[in-house]
């Protein structure tokens, strides 16, 4: 098993990085927001209708839509901010770790040792890799590999090194402990969501002319994602590791089966025009 100073080494590392990874995505995305313009909610592609100046007429003006959209979720967030500082900074353990405030003992270690809350989710799927849990990943490879080579319109060699893509996987992943594999998925969790862009095969970008079903679809996802999360700061136990291992499988199925699940359903016509008018 993966010990707890390992754990918090790789908890601490990640307490630093991300935010200077998340500083240089925020830097991009005004480089990229300067360089090509604004999109809209309807999703209707703005490099296809140009005014004179050669700036798409299809994209929405920063203020109000974007500055009004922005204030309210930063307003949101300051509201639960201040009400978790002033009210209840330590929220029961979830914010602050409940160990933090038991005095120190070196005769007497803490039971269970959770990180901090928004890795919890991924945690709990780092823990529900298990040895069993290693035959039902062995078996997605080898569905995935399947349907690869009997649906994947590629060229023979290429289905050749599907098959044995996914032989030298399924070797490793019976070779290799089950917790090095746990490690992988945590962080295969988030380097999945790089790839949404190449995902997401829908023929329409606005949700609102997706069919139904996809809203409930990402509510369902949303509810998996808390549960996790729930699942990542409680002791472990038989059924909490049952309930993240489904969970778990559930989370990179909503992925890796998007490229299908998105272009199914009827999808309502998109306008030629953005219909939004600032006011």
């Amino acid at each position: 098993m993966v010990s707890d100073a390992t754990l918090n080494r790789f908890f601490s590392f990640h307490v630093i990085a991300v935010p200077l990874v998340l500083l240089g995505l925020v830097v991009a995305h005004l480089i990229a927001l300067h360089e090509v313009g604004s999109n809209n909610p309807d999703g209707i592609e703005i490099k296809a209708n140009r005014g004179p100046d050669g700036h798409p007429v299809d994209g929405i003006p920063s203020h109000p839509y974007y500055t009004v959209h922005d204030i309210f979720g930063v307003v949101v967030f300051l509201t639960i901010f201040s009400a978790v500082i002033f009210f209840a900074p330590e929220m029961g353990g979830y914010f602050l770790e409940y160990n933090n405030f038991i005095p120190a003992d070196s005769l007497k270690t803490p039971n269970h040792i959770a990180p901090v809350w928004y890795f919890t989710p991924f945690y709990s799927m780092l823990r529900a890799i298990t040895s069993e849990m290693m035959y039902a990943l062995i078996a997605c490879v080898v569905a995935g590999a399947v349907f690869g080579v009997w649906k994947a319109r590629l060229p023979s060699i290429f289905k050749g090194a599907i098959v044995v893509a996914a032989v030298v996987v399924c070797a490793l992943m019976l070779s290799i402990d089950a917790k090095f594999w746990g490690v992988v998925v945590m962080g295969g969790a988030v380097i999945i969501l790089f790839f949404l862009p190449w995902l997401d095969h829908s023929p329409v970008r606005s949700i609102r002319y997706r069919p139904s079903w996809n809203k409930i679809l990402y509510g369902v996802f949303v509810v998996n994602f808390i549960v996790l999360a729930y699942l990542g700061v409680q002791p472990p136990s038989p059924l909490g590791e049952r309930v993240s291992q489904i969970g778990t499988l559930f989370y990179f199925g909503f992925f890796l089966l998007m490229p299908w699940w998105s272009r199914l359903g009827e999808f309502k016509p998109v306008p030629d025009r953005v219909t939004f008018a600032a006011h």
